[in-house]
């Protein structure tokens, strides 16, 4: 099983703008943590792409450049490429480019997003918003399959015997789709057999097992084998000695975030006995100690049908860097071992 990391590239300020972070030092010590992760022997990290005060991530495939240049076995992937509101060819160069720099370790997941700002942002409809995804997954499939390619469809200009350029150094570089809860989404990644990453932030992980199951069944009725329908698990995660300081460290940064984020979408403000029951055995929350979350990784993979990839969102609750490269050590020497 590959561990991995995913990252929003946060900045943190307040509304009253009486504090905020410097931007450039929030992304040196993301790049920093990208590069700790690289020699502690993670698998993959991740950086998402939002249009937000709060992120830095509007160019996840810059960062994941940058990241390229100073880290040498780590996989690199986008999590999620706002594919709807994107141009996929586009995002394939962009990748295939990346795929060059980082000599053959570039991934991408792909998706609707959670967000909406950038459906107005790049002039797409927000009632259009499955009909995009499909038809430029459409694209982007077949783009990654071809180097020339004849193509029509409703909401790109054609494209007639065009040569796509710069070629990734990977024959198929890896495209995942990253999906929430929509059964309809499940079912498309298993028609297209490709890699299922499933963003679990709240709940119990294992009620997702119907969906992946639908996933399957599409994926084997599609003349797919059963092994190469893959399943990746994003939660949110953090580590540290203990359960307890793990859980007390964790706690003020996600709230305030999730608390934020309600207000725009009708939530009820985040209590710790919420956050808590987070934390048992089935709830989807990957925050204690070392122990406790290979134990609950392992468990969540076994209620899902088995897992090929767990990614943590950490730096969601805006915990100090010192915090953040303790965990990604504690990460690689004590988890990484018990999941293999």
């Amino acid at each position: 099983m590959e561990l991995g990391i995913d990252s929003f590239a946060r900045i943190s300020y307040s509304d009253d703008k009486r504090t905020h972070d410097d931007p450039v030092d929030v992304m040196d010590r993301l790049l920093q943590r990208i590069d700790l992760a690289d020699q502690a022997g993670l698998d993959v990290f991740g950086i998402g792409e939002h249009h937000r005060k709060e992120f830095l991530d509007s160019a996840p495939s810059v960062i994941l450049a940058a990241a390229a240049a100073r880290t040498r076995r780590i996989r690199l992937t986008s999590a999620v490429t706002v594919l709807s509101a994107a141009d996929p060819v586009r995002v394939f160069q962009n990748f295939a480019t990346l795929d060059l720099v980082s000599k053959g370790r570039a991934e991408m997941v792909v998706g609707r997003g959670s967000f909406i700002e950038s459906f107005p942002l790049f002039g797409q409809k927000l009632e259009d918003y499955d009909a995009l995804f499909a038809e430029k997954l459409e694209l982007l499939l077949k783009i990654r399959a071809n180097e020339k390619i004849t193509w029509l469809g409703k909401f790109r200009p054609a494209l007639e015997d065009q040569s796509i350029y710069p070629r990734p150094l990977q024959k198929n570089i890896p495209i995942w789709v990253g999906v929430g809860g929509t059964p309809q989404s499940f079912v498309r990644a298993g028609m297209l057999g490709l890699p299922l990453m499933v963003a679990i932030i709240g709940g119990e992980t294992h009620r997702f097992k119907p969906l992946i199951d639908l996933y399957k069944a599409a994926g084997v009725k599609a003349g797919h084998p059963e092994e190469s329908l893959q399943v990746g698990l994003h939660s949110l995660g953090y580590v540290a000695a203990t359960s307890r300081q793990a859980a007390d460290e964790f706690f003020p940064g996600y709230a305030e975030a999730f608390t934020r984020i309600g207000r725009e979408r009708g939530w009820p403000p985040v209590t710790r006995a919420g956050f808590d029951a987070q934390l048992g055995d089935k709830g989807a929350l990957l925050v204690g100690s070392p122990d406790e979350v290979a134990e609950k990784i392992l468990r969540h993979s076994k209620a899902l049908g088995g897992v090929s990839r767990v990614t943590f969102q950490m730096d969601i609750a805006a915990l100090p860097q010192e915090k953040l490269l303790k965990s990604i050590g504690l990460m690689g020497e004590k988890i990484i071992p018990q999941l293999n």
